[in-house]
């Protein structure tokens, strides 16, 4: 096994967020390297300049010596309090990636502890997650449970 090394990142990772960010579009997405996603890139950057300077996201960033091999983020926000909330402190979990090369070695799910650490840390109640399919055993295994009743509207 590799010896890696999990760090928070800091505003000086900012283009290598960005760039993780597009490539875990892409494969959501499943598009290719020939997709444009130029337009997603200044809204992402303005993202993570505003959200790690005033504590709403974190990110960790694993790497392999100086080769980066993975990362995991998350956004803290507060909603109503609810009866399976009740401090309405809640985090989404997003960004969670691993190089192929790395995979099947644990990294995801070091790097999901590291974040639901810092989530029971702040006192955060609920944490979420989207899954794609090759995620959600791991994130079954961790504990996560499928949510019913919820919906989205996308507005544009």
């Amino acid at each position: 096994m590799a010896e890696l090394t999990y760090r928070k990142a800091a505003i000086s990772d900012l283009e290598l967020l960005v760039r993780t960010r597009l490539l875990i579009l892409r494969a959501i997405k499943q598009l290719d390297e020939t997709a444009d996603l130029s337009a997603y890139e200044p809204h992402i950057r303005c993202y993570y300049q505003r959200a790690l300077a005033d504590g709403s996201h974190i990110a960790y960033l694993v790497f392999d010596g100086e080769r980066f091999v993975g990362a995991g983020g998350m956004s803290f926000y507060q909603v109503m309090p609810s009866y399976g909330n009740p401090t309405g402190n809640t985090a989404y979990i997003m960004n969670i990636y691993t190089d192929p090369a790395y995979r099947r070695q644990g990294i995801s799910w070091h790097t999901l502890d590291l974040l639901v650490g810092d989530a029971k840390a702040r006192g955060v109640t609920a944490v979420t997650l989207d899954a794609t399919a090759m995620g959600r055993p791991l994130y079954e295994k961790y504990g996560f449970v499928p949510m019913d009743g919820e919906m989205e509207l996308s507005v544009f």
